[in-house]
């Protein structure tokens, strides 16, 4: 038989294989198989591939050759966060940190960040009342301050990547353009990523290095109802930590900076099998928390640099005067010129701090 009479053949049988389902959906019932739903559905309405999606976004599981949760859904079911309308869960989830968490996060750290200068234009820096004495106390072990410092500058990095990639393309790239704001906020996301780990380290060994001197004790709610002479001038005796600065630790440091860690290190390492909703829920829980303890860290900041003179002395050199330790930590003070507690001392001014008049 002629082979061009079999080629013939073979498209009459196609092309019968197409035609006749069309000629008999009027006499049959719908095909239950989705496929078989859409291969019909080719020849009436080609593009239209509306069955397919929607068995797509059943969230029912189909055939993968990689094995793990999830790897057999291709899209998570429907889910509805406050704010959002009932849709995917990754849609969901968009919707719910573009229209609420990016813009009042962003307003608020830039609230905050006003109210720190106009406070800072109204009061100025605090200043020693009394001029330093050149004799000095250590205030800071070295061990102390490394682990404060690699922890501070770790997280000041995770604070500006974080905020680039969260608010960057509403503040930022509008004003630097398409090319530098893809090579800035590739750099931010790595940075993000490679800089996470370390901080948590750091994170742990400060906890644990700083608990001690940070246990609330009874004289803090008097500081706590003075606002530590902040408004009225008077002085309020302290520990070595004032209440204020241990209000940074345990719910800046302990609980935010620890939610912060542990749900970037979902985020940071999916390969270990967290389904999607997990990364969704770390992702929300994250971006929250991490706007919470960067404005909390901006008053921190604030207060350890230019708005106590001679602070940043402290953790700079670790010695602090004695006028500057009994102006603003009188008890711990007292306890060091009485022995209760041992703390070293030299003579010197590795941090002159200014006196006020």
């Amino acid at each position: 038989m002629p082979r061009a009479f079999l080629r013939l053949a073979g498209a009459s049988a196609l092309t019968a294989a197409l035609v006749l389902p069309l000629a008999g959906t009027a006499q049959q019932p719908p095909a239950a198989d989705p496929a078989q739903q859409q291969a019909q559905r080719q020849l009436v309405q080609p593009g239209n591939n509306a069955p397919v999606w929607r068995e797509v976004q059943s969230g029912q599981e189909a055939y993968t050759s990689i094995k793990g949760q999830e790897t057999n859904v291709l899209i998570q079911p429907s889910m509805r966060l406050p704010g959002t309308p009932t849709t995917t869960a990754g849609e969901a989830w968009r919707l719910f940190r573009n229209n609420l968490i990016t813009p009042i996060g962003g307003w608020l750290t830039l609230a905050v960040v006003v109210l720190i200068g106009l406070f800072y234009w109204w009061k100025g820096p605090v200043k020693l009342h009394e001029a330093p004495t050149g004799r000095l106390i250590r205030r800071f072990t070295p061990f102390e301050r490394y682990v404060h410092w690699v922890m501070a500058i770790s997280f000041c990095i995770l604070g500006v990547t974080g905020l680039i990639l969260l608010l960057g393309k509403y503040v930022l790239l509008p004003v630097i353009g398409y090319t530098l704001f893809a090579w800035l906020s590739s750099l931010s996301k790595n940075l993000h990523n490679f800089v996470g780990p370390i901080f948590a380290l750091s994170l742990v060994v400060f906890i644990v290095a700083y608990i001690k001197d940070n246990v609330p004790r009874g004289y803090d709610f008097k500081w706590f109802a003075s606002a530590g002479g902040m408004f009225g001038g008077k002085h309020v005796p302290s520990g070595k930590y004032n209440a204020g600065e241990k209000t940074w630790f345990w719910i800046g440091v302990v609980v935010l900076c620890l939610v912060v860690t542990v749900t970037g290190l979902i985020l940071n390492f999916p390969n270990f099998d967290q389904v999607r909703t997990v990364m969704i829920q770390a992702n929300i829980i994250h971006a929250i928390a991490a706007i919470a303890v960067i404005i909390l860290a901006l008053g921190h900041i604030y207060m350890g640099t230019i708005g106590v003179e001679g602070a940043y002395g402290n953790m700079r050199h670790g010695y602090t005067d004695e006028t500057w330790a009994k102006e603003h930590h009188q008890l711990w003070y007292e306890d060091v010129k009485s022995g209760k507690v041992k703390a070293e001392t030299a003579t010197g001014a590795p941090a002159s701090p200014q006196v006020q008049h």
